[in-house]
């Protein structure tokens, strides 16, 4: 799985939102108070905010997950657009759909043998219950997110860290493997290297219990490094 600076679920993207569910006051004191140069990005960025996208099945994130690793997101649009094509009358197909399209079918709306072999197999351990449902979900600890979602095949830990920011909303996750996290914490603590993941996440308890607003904020000091 690609770790860019990018998260997986490109249509929420990096984007201002002054009302959020997610970066809330709270965190944003935490974080002030306990680390100076986390305070100095909040008053440089503003109160960013990240609203997840909770409308979604696990099985369509992690569908939506593969078919963006190690592509642009344009790119992989257009093939879950295609995609989405195969299975008329519905807005995303369910786990039982996938039997009804073969492997051709796949390959011909531009998902690699790679990815077609990790999706079926979230098919398959969504109907086994491996991948739990929207409701199942809700009441699993991040951990427990993690366990079960990275026996899928083609599913890490990094995508579901994503999942759990992006869809969940979950308060206190930091993925410590991602280049952009890891590109801002270079920046914005003015290291010559980029940390190591073990690093960066004994540096991170002292966010706790609010790191994904500060991944939240390593991401925009990522960003804006790239427009100097």
């Amino acid at each position: 799985m690609g770790r860019g600076a990018r998260p997986v679920y490109p249509e929420t993207g990096l984007v201002n939102q002054p009302r959020s569910k997610l970066v809330t006051p709270a965190a944003l004191k935490h974080l002030t108070t306990s680390d100076p140069v986390m305070r100095r990005l909040i008053r440089e960025f503003g109160s960013c905010g990240l609203e997840p996208e909770t409308r979604r099945a696990p099985f369509q994130s992690l569908v939506m997950a593969v078919a963006h690793q190690q592509l642009h997101a344009t790119a992989a649009n257009a093939i879950l657009s295609r995609f989405k094509k195969l299975f008329p009358g519905r807005r995303f197909p369910r786990p039982e759909d996938l039997s009804s399209v073969s492997d051709v079918d796949l390959r011909g709306v531009g998902f690699s043998r790679a990815k077609i072999l990790a999706i079926r197999d979230i098919a398959a351990k969504t109907l086994d219950g491996v991948v739990p449902t929207s409701r199942q979900i809700m009441k699993l600890s991040d951990d427990e997110i993690i366990e079960r979602l990275t026996e899928v095949r083609g599913v890490g830990r990094w995508t579901v860290e994503m999942l759990l920011i992006f869809q969940l909303g979950r308060p206190d996750v930091l993925p410590a493997d991602d280049f952009g996290v890891r590109t801002g914490f270079r920046q914005a603590y003015k290291k010559r290297d980029l940390p190591p993941v073990k690093g960066l996440l004994a540096f991170g308890e002292r966010w706790r219990p609010h790191r994904t607003t500060a991944a939240w904020y390593l991401w925009l000091a990522a960003d804006a490094a790239k427009k100097k």
